[in-house]
């Protein structure tokens, strides 16, 4: 996407504009006549339209706001599609409509959209742009008319866009969707990009399933990637779906079925005996499942501002400095369950002044003037930092307890694996910046061991996988999104359920101490039972 040099000081119209590549495909995906009357809502700077006359296309309408942009077609009316006042159908829409968040939304374009009876109907503030031009759009479609759009992916499973989800639904379905998550299609944009044709149809044909193409790389778009995309046809850092068409009230996740009724099942075993609210479509979604966040504490790790000139690495020490160490693992060290090393890291907290950090420390001292420089120009977090120091002590307090502890990386890609990397470790181990640690909550009666082998179960790689936060091909586990995770709490008066956790916790111990890797099956079975798989 390349915004015109016109809007580089400000995309105030949300404008990111297609590369012809990619354009050429969309209008290549259409099943339609040169006949056929076609709108582009918000053209741009005409790509579409340009490609549409070169293949013979006459019949075209096509709507812009900035009328700087699209200036070699006579036909294009400059006016909001938004409030434009149309009075005929079409057989293709087709395009890249604007997104902007409401919060970003210009005050002119806030206002014209507090007028707009479409969007009061479906729409608050919590709403994007872009769904006005969907929702709109398949207003303006002949019955089996096509709209093929090129958009962000969030729409598809937020819970604000539940209406215009639900619209969609009743109104027809969808024929191919193709994800793209780590492919720069637009400059500067880093959201996972869905391309998708959806016809309008009294008739749903909900038998009818999705072709959807998933592609992964980081790479341009060419038209031989694009067309081998489209005749699914094998290809590296792609998967091809049949997807059943989506219902109403539930996200849209382009995830087998099997995997969607996994996920599903999930959430069903998750849920509060006494839900204490109903989920409202225009609110911040509402879970009413229990999840990790109700039974752990959860904390991101130290910032030291420069691992490798906290490491011990084998230095002579005196019995002062010896005292001065603490246990550290890192995201490298983690496998599944367990951790394979830890590391001991200077930690120095006394407020010292530098000559009695070097009469305390002498080992230590000669150690750090070779990192000095560096550690001086480390992020000081609006105070003063000695260079021997670390730089953020977050949630110390919480890692100073006693208690055993899952540790995970704060990232993980899984462009090429399916599990996550939730690792007991003792206690009295610390956490990096690179690590994201969880407790157990002193009122919850689970064990940690069952919350270990829970969450390293491959149905909450596929939950988190679908929910979490993922950019690209990588996973985030900050707090929040570890958080949310559902929760198969045992019910501790079913005597079946507390002997599922007790065999759960007594087996994850048995596989800590010996890594019998036909334990893990014997896991999976149990918690297969309280899934209800």
């Amino acid at each position: 996407m390349e915004i015109s040099v016109k809007h580089i000081a400000k995309n105030k119209f949300g404008q990111y504009f297609t590369p012809k590549v990619v354009a050429d495909f969309m209008i290549d995906l259409a099943d339609t006549s040169t006949n056929s009357k076609i709108l582009e809502p918000s053209c741009g700077e005409g790509i579409f339209l340009e490609i549409l006359k070169q293949k013979g296309y006459n019949n075209l309408t096509a709507y812009e706001i900035d009328q700087d942009l699209a200036t070699d077609f006579s036909f294009v009316r400059y006016e909001s599609f938004v409030s434009a006042d149309i009075d005929e159908k079409f057989d293709l829409i087709i395009g890249n409509p604007p997104y902007i968040r409401w919060k970003n939304l210009e005050d002119e374009l806030k206002s014209e959209l507090s007028q707009n009876p479409i969007w009061n109907k479906y729409f608050n503030s919590l709403c994007d742009y872009l769904y006005i031009f969907i929702l709109k759009s398949i207003e303006l479609l002949n019955e089996n008319g096509q709209l093929i759009f090129i958009c962000p992916e969030y729409w598809m499973n937020t819970t604000h866009s539940i209406s215009l989800r639900n619209y969609m639904v009743q109104n027809g379905y969808f024929e191919e969707i193709y994800h793209f998550n780590e492919t720069p299609i637009f400059d500067k944009v880093t959201v996972s990009i869905v391309i998708f044709k959806f016809v309008k149809s009294k008739a749903l044909l909900s038998h009818k399933k999705i072709r959807v193409a998933k592609f992964y790389a980081n790479q341009k778009l060419t038209s031989e990637t694009l067309e081998k995309l489209q005749q699914q046809i094998p290809l590296k850092d792609a998967a091809y779906l049949q997807v059943s068409q989506f219902k109403i009230n539930e996200r849209w996740l382009l995830q087998s079925d099997e995997v969607r009724e996994e996920l599903q099942q999930l959430e069903i075993v998750c849920q509060k005996q006494n839900p204490t609210s109903l989920l409202s479509f225009f609110e911040e979604e509402k879970t009413e499942y229990h999840t990790i966040g109700e039974i752990c504490d959860i904390g991101n790790g130290l910032v030291s501002g420069l691992d490798k000139a906290f490491q011990v690495n084998g230095h002579e020490l005196n019995n002062a400095e010896k005292s001065a160490t603490i246990n550290v693992v890192k995201a490298k060290d983690l496998t599944p369950f367990f951790a394979e090393h830890i590391t001991k890291y200077i930690f120095i907290n006394d407020g010292l002044e530098e000559y009695e950090f070097q009469k305390a420390y002498p080992n230590f001292y000669s150690h750090f003037q070779k990192y000095k420089a560096d550690l001086e120009k480390r992020y000081q977090y609006n105070r003063k930092i000695n260079y021997w120091e670390w730089v953020f002590l977050r949630n110390f307090n919480l890692f100073s307890k006693a208690d055993k502890r899952i540790f995970v990386p704060c990232k993980e890609r899984i462009s090429n694996k399916d599990y996550f990397r939730f690792a007991l470790v003792d206690g009295g181990v610390f956490p990096t910046q690179d690590v994201t640690a969880i407790f157990r909550k002193p009122k919850t009666k689970e064990s940690i061991e069952y919350i270990l082998a829970y969450l390293n179960q491959t149905i909450i790689f596929d939950w988190l996988k679908c929910n979490g936060i993922v950019k690209g091909n990588i996973v985030e586990f900050s707090e929040k999104p570890i958080a949310s995770i559902p929760f198969r709490k045992i019910n501790w008066d079913n005597k079946n359920e507390v002997l599922l956790h007790n065999s759960i916790t007594d087996l994850t111990q048995q596989f800590l101490t010996n890594k019998d890797e036909k334990l893990l099956a014997k896991i999976n079975s149990l918690f297969n039972q309280l899934f209800g798989i």
